[in-house]
């Protein structure tokens, strides 16, 4: 014996059975089926499971229970990054990835965090009046079950906030937008030295600030105005949490004011960890940096918003500025109320952790699929970040039960519990700039879920262009828990756009699209309208509870559609990315942005040109793509796995293609030339943001520079198109 099995040794025909006539012959076929049959079974019995099998038996181990019982134990306390309430939840996060029997570690870093050292605010309504002081607190509720922990909660502000005191006269804002100021310019109302009184809307309360710095103020106030955030119905007949879903009058959004990404003190390179050394920036060179607010600042509630209104003069505000049904009238100003406004701030070093669970691949270990939610909350933070750490542990239990079962995935999978991303993106940002060259050439995706559930209103995705496909395909195969007849494909289409792009810096996804240049998505389940809790005290388990999931369906629906997508990227053999519908894309935004810029003395002809290479290229890699998908597995050959590879490894790369290594003017961290935000808002999205800044800036000065600035950023993206062509099609010129 050979040393193998009776059931592996090979076939022996005798040379009667061989004689190839008559009855000898008749045998031999018969015998020879019989043989086939037998190899056959014997390949089926001992062929791997196929991937599909793993997927299908995924979708079918979510639970309920462990989500909530997750969410629940994550939000016990308040936990802003650097505290030692987060650290708390840090080790939960890891406890459970751990008992999973995947491999963990943390990674620490030292980075700049603020919090507030002082706040005072009293308004003086006129000669001979009193003053009012305001309590700036958020109240609890009779029989809140957090109210003991809610004394933890960090009084309400805004992170990196100028330091300062200032007594002036109030001007009324509207949404703090540059339009807005723009309207009280017209109305000859100057803003220069007064305290700007604005309210939550469109932008983010960083961009608020900027603008309210830009038109002159000496400090800005943000309320959550009621008609915003106060729920339907006439003041004094309004309900409000915990009856139904509402904020109330005295609930504050509170935020980050750092016009950045990543620890303040290292911009561009990363931190490092307690005790070592790494190059910083010193506070007088951030005090002058562009990136900080440079004036005092404080969130408000609407109670309070409402209360500054009733003393304030001037013109009466358009009826687009005006609050909810039972407010005061609101009045533009200046004055003659005047607020007397103290914010100190404390910045200082302090340790964030991020936590990581590794699955690591069979056949490609060193091509990574990651996903990601961060951890760190402004207050109990059930619905930001923490519904979405929830899915995300939930989907970590299902893929150890898969494993249990034979299951390894092709590729490594990442899970990824980041920190202090509410106060600039801290946690992603540090590990992304650490570890860029290595992500560069091995990430295959980055899927962020921040919130996992907003309330109804159905699947909510953004992603760069490529994974369109990838996403329909998962949202048909898990039910709408709201409408199981029904999938989350069919309310998905619903939307215009079903899917909008990935871009900006709302959250982790920043800077592995935006630095790195990887194929990202972020989602959630139901509508932001549906959270007028966002960043205050009343984010926590009751709400999720009582309005946003009560029975945790929607939880592990998106955990569904989340980790099936998650799984195709780590075990499809070529990797599920349509580049073909990025190059259609690219034909439309290119249009609204040529739209944008009628009779402009330039040319827009680079870049149409370059998307038509770009749809050559995506058509090409696609049909390759068939090609192969198409071979008999029987075929499984080292070129078949060589080709295989060389595929992928364009489709990986394609992305990386679209950044440049300057930056968008002004903005260097932003290297993607396709999606960015706007550099109005920090949460807007724009399709060729340098040259859509460069037509805003080109039709303000009418310059000849300015229009050779433009023409330049054309070039700029067209060149960025041609790259990630260059790369899709695999040729060398």
């Amino acid at each position: 014996m050979s040393g193998r099995s009776k059931q592996q040794q090979p076939l022996l025909l005798s040379p009667a059975l061989a004689a190839g006539s008559g009855m000898g012959r008749r045998r031999y076929l018969t015998f020879l089926a019989i043989a086939m049959a037998l190899v056959a079974s014997y390949h089926l019995l001992q062929a791997p499971t196929p991937p599909s099998r793993y997927h299908a038996l995924f979708l079918t181990l979510g639970s309920n229970s462990s989500a909530s019982a997750h969410l629940r134990a994550l939000t016990l306390r308040p936990h802003v990054a650097g505290t030692e309430a987060n650290a708390a939840a840090a080790k939960y996060v890891r406890a459970a990835l751990a008992s999973l029997s995947f491999p963990t570690r943390v990674t620490p870093y030292s980075v700049l965090l603020s919090y507030p050292a002082h706040r005072s605010l009293s308004l003086s309504a006129g000669p001979g009046l009193p003053n009012n002081v305001f309590p700036l607190v958020q109240e609890t509720y009779p029989g809140d079950p957090y109210a003991a922990a809610a004394a933890e909660v960090i009084p309400t502000y805004f992170a990196y906030s100028g330091s300062g005191s200032v007594a002036a006269e109030v001007v009324y804002a509207n949404y703090g937008e540059k339009s807005d100021y723009a309207y009280l310019a017209s109305q000859g109302v100057d803003v220069a030295g007064k305290v700007v009184l604005a309210r939550y809307g469109d932008i983010h309360c960083e961009d608020m600030v900027r603008n309210a710095r830009a038109a002159g103020a000496a400090a800005a106030l943000i309320y959550t105005d009621a008609k915003d955030f106060g729920g339907p119905g006439a003041k004094g007949k309004r309900k409000w949490f915990p009856d139904t879903r509402w904020l109330p009058p005295s609930g504050v959004q509170v935020g980050t004011l750092y016009y950045g990404n990543g620890d303040p003190t290292t911009p561009m390179w990363p931190s490092c960890a307690a005790g070592e050394d790494c190059e910083r920036l010193s506070m007088d060179e951030l005090d002058g940096s562009e990136a900080m607010p440079g004036i005092p600042a404080l969130p408000i509630s609407g109670r309070d918003g409402e209360t500054i209104q009733k003393a304030m003069g001037g013109g009466v505000a358009p009826p687009e500025w005006q609050g909810a049904e039972g407010a005061p009238v609101y009045r533009i100003g200046p004055g003659p109320a005047v607020l007397n406004l103290t914010y100190i701030g404390n910045e200082t070093l302090a340790t964030i952790e991020n936590v990581f669970a590794v699955i690591e691949g069979r056949e490609e270990p060193d091509r990574y699929v990651i996903i990601g939610n961060h951890r760190d909350a402004w207050t109990f933070g059930a619905v930001d970040p923490n519904s979405g750490t929830a899915a995300m542990l939930e989907i970590a239990e299902r893929l150890s039960k898969l494993e249990k079962k034979g299951w390894r995935p092709r590729r490594t999978i990442i899970v990824c519990s980041w920190d202090a991303e509410e106060f600039a993106l801290i946690g992603s940002t540090e590990w992304a700039e650490e570890n860029m060259d290595i992500l560069g050439s091995r990430a295959i995706a980055y899927l962020n879920v921040d919130i996992s559930v907003f309330g109804p209103g159905g699947l909510m995705p953004r992603a760069t262009p490529q994974l369109d496909e990838l996403i329909k395909e998962a949202s048909k195969m898990v039910p709408d828990p709201d409408d199981p007849s029904h999938t989350l494909y069919d309310a998905l289409i619903r939307n215009d756009p079903p899917i909008t792009r990935v871009a900006g810096a709302g959250t982790d996804f920043a800077a592995f699209v935006q630095y790195i240049g990887i194929p990202s998505l972020d989602m959630s389940y139901g509508l932001f309208s549906e959270y007028p809790v966002y960043h205050s005290l009343y984010d926590d388990y009751v709400w999720m509870e009582r309005f946003g999931d009560p029975l945790f369906h929607r939880h592990v629906a998106l955990a569904s559609v989340w980790g099936l997508i998650a799984l195709r990227l780590a075990d499809d053999e070529i990797i599920p990315f349509n580049y073909v519908s990025y190059a259609s894309e690219l034909v439309e935004s290119s249009k609204v942005v040529e739209d944008g810029c009628p009779g402009c003395p330039v040319s827009f002809t680079p870049l149409h040109k370059s998307i038509k290479q770009l749809e050559k290229a995506a058509t090409k890699i696609l049909t390759e793509k068939k090609v192969l998908q198409s071979q008999k597995w029987g075929l499984n050959t080292r070129e078949r796995t060589l080709k295989a590879r060389e595929i992928n490894d364009r489709l990986m790369m394609a992305e990386r293609a679209f950044t440049n290594r300057e930056g968008l003017v002004g903005r260097p961290w932003y290297k993607h030339m396709i999606y960015a935000s706007s550099d109005q808002d920090d949460w807007g999205t724009k399709a060729f943001p340098g040259i859509v800044s460069a037509i805003a800036n080109a039709n303000k000065l009418n310059t000849s520079e300015s229009w050779r600035v433009l023409q330049h950023e054309i070039y700029r993206g067209a060149r960025a198109v041609s790259k990630a062509s260059a790369v899709l099609d695999g040729r060398l010129t």
